[in-house]
């Protein structure tokens, strides 16, 4: 009987492994605030397998005049009214392993700007999103902290 257990867990490890890399790789999907407290972010896994995001709440989303705040600096006139709730503005991350995900873009609406970025997740509620240019070491890191539950 003890052989006959030892087996069946043995033939089973290989599955728990995985699931257990799969929720690992799905641990950053949830609504994050950023430090600042200006905005809120949903992260998703899109139909590509990668991880993506969208601005889902603005502490302030209307301009004075009560019209939606849109992305009026982005260099490209097609873009420019592009509301900014619901705005995607992080794209294609790959989950590296352990607590990285990386090779994706980040879109800072302040500046209409892209820059490459990885995330870092560093405890189950706290996520470290450093967007940079060229190289990781000319860039900036913002803590971002979890809202709601992954689902």
């Amino acid at each position: 009987m003890k052989l006959l257990s030892i087996i069946l867990i043995c033939a089973l490890m290989p599955f728990t492994s995985f699931a257990k890399a799969s929720k690992g790789a799905d641990a950053i999907i949830g609504i994050w605030q950023t430090s600042s407290g200006k905005g809120r972010i949903q992260i998703f896994k899109g139909n590509d397998g990668h991880y993506h995001g969208k601005i889902v709440w603005l502490k302030e989303p209307n301009y004075d005049d009560g019209k939606p705040k849109i992305d009026k600096n982005n260099p490209d006139p097609a873009r420019k009214k592009t509301p900014l709730l619901g705005l995607q503005n992080l794209r294609d991350f790959i989950f590296e392993g352990g607590n990285l995900w990386s090779n994706g873009k980040i879109f800072d609406p302040e500046k209409s700007n892209d820059y490459s970025c990885k995330m870092t997740l560093a405890n189950e509620n706290t996520l470290d999103v450093r967007g940079f240019v060229g190289i990781s070491l000319f860039g900036r890191t913002d803590t971002w902290r979890r809202i709601l539950e992954k689902k």
